[in-house]
């Protein structure tokens, strides 16, 4: 017995990097499937299933890992408060981030944070943070103005 290969064609994969590449640069804005199949240029359902097969979930599933995977660095690395981190990395709603944390990580985001506290380690200041990832968004809003015809 044979079993079927549901990955993405070589050709399209390239696309689905690209939409991937998409969400992990913007994973701390809203982003929805048709936004990331559009980056894909495949249409909402096929690129939807193309995604799972390739990667073994869901787009929104991957943007949604991306951001716990993210909030664990936060919650190791500053000294933001929960609520920040949960802010900071994307989510509107404390509950859905610490159920969804809870999910992916098997403790609550506190307790995550408590366990961290204990090491010692040095904390970056929650303003510095802020103010890298505003410097990035300035950053990535400037667009290039051209060659100079002086």
């Amino acid at each position: 017995m044979t079993t079927v290969d549901r990955r993405a064609p070589d050709d399209v994969l390239v696309h689905l990097r690209r939409a991937r590449d998409h969400a992990d640069r913007h994973y701390a804005e809203p982003v929805d499937l048709d936004e990331l199949a559009a980056e894909a240029r495949l249409s909402k359902y096929h690129f939807l299933r193309l995604f799972r097969a390739t990667y073994g979930v869901t787009p929104l599933d991957y943007v949604s890992k991306r951001r716990i995977e993210r909030a664990q660095d936060l919650l190791r690395s500053s000294n933001l408060t929960v609520t920040e981190v949960c802010h900071a990395v994307g989510f509107t709603s404390l509950g859905s981030f610490s159920s969804r944390f809870r999910a992916v990580v098997g403790e609550t985001p506190s307790s995550f944070q408590a366990r961290y506290a204990v090491s010692g380690g040095p904390h970056i200041p929650g303003c510095v943070i802020f103010m890298w990832g505003l410097a990035e968004r300035c950053a990535t809003e400037e667009k290039p103005s051209g060659t100079d015809a002086s």
